[in-house]
């Protein structure tokens, strides 16, 4: 009987114990490397991320007016999100199915995937000029010296992801 319980125990634990094992000398989500930035992972979006102020010795006033808008723009965009979820969802699913007509049809109609990726393409805009409008504020609070100093950083990362764009291009050549 004891026999049978020290089996059943390690049944058990044997294969706990060798997957967390494995998890530790896998190292987590981030495979054992070290990212100085977002950039360095992959992305290469535009925009304005925390590195960013960080960089731009902000003085508090600039902090809590910034931390502020941020705030505020989550508030809003919850909100909208809320308001429009449902309505967007079926226009998600109505344009998959034109999408899906389209593509499947017996010929090719150029003109109905030019005015449906129109249509697609205008939602896009007014969500993208949404985020300009709360990156303008953000930016706003930013002395002239500071604003340089912003297009010069984000100069830079624009040429750091254009360099990377080329090596991941070339490496799968």
């Amino acid at each position: 009987m004891k026999n049978a319980k020290k089996l059943i125990v390690a049944a058990i634990v044997l294969p706990l114990t060798l997957s967390a094992t494995g998890a530790f000398a896998f190292g987590g989500k981030d495979h054992g490397r070290k990212f100085e930035s977002k950039m360095e992972r992959g992305f290469c979006g535009g925009g304005i991320d925390r590195g960013m102020f960080k960089k731009l010795d902000l003085t508090d006033e600039q902090k809590d007016k910034i931390k502020s808008l941020k705030s505020e723009n989550r508030v809003q965009k919850k909100a909208f999100f809320v308001e429009h979820f449902s309505k967007d969802m079926k226009e998600r699913d109505a344009n998959r199915a034109k999408v899906q007509d389209l593509v499947l049809a017996e010929s090719f109609d150029a003109e109905a995937a030019s005015q449906l990726a129109d249509e697609m393409a205008k939602k896009k805009s007014l969500l993208m000029v949404k985020k300009m409008e709360a990156q303008h504020a953000m930016l706003s609070v930013l002395t002239a010296e500071q604003k340089e100093k912003f297009v010069a950083f984000q100069k830079e990362k624009v040429e750091r992801c254009e360099e990377k764009m080329m090596r991941h291009i070339e490496k799968g050549q």
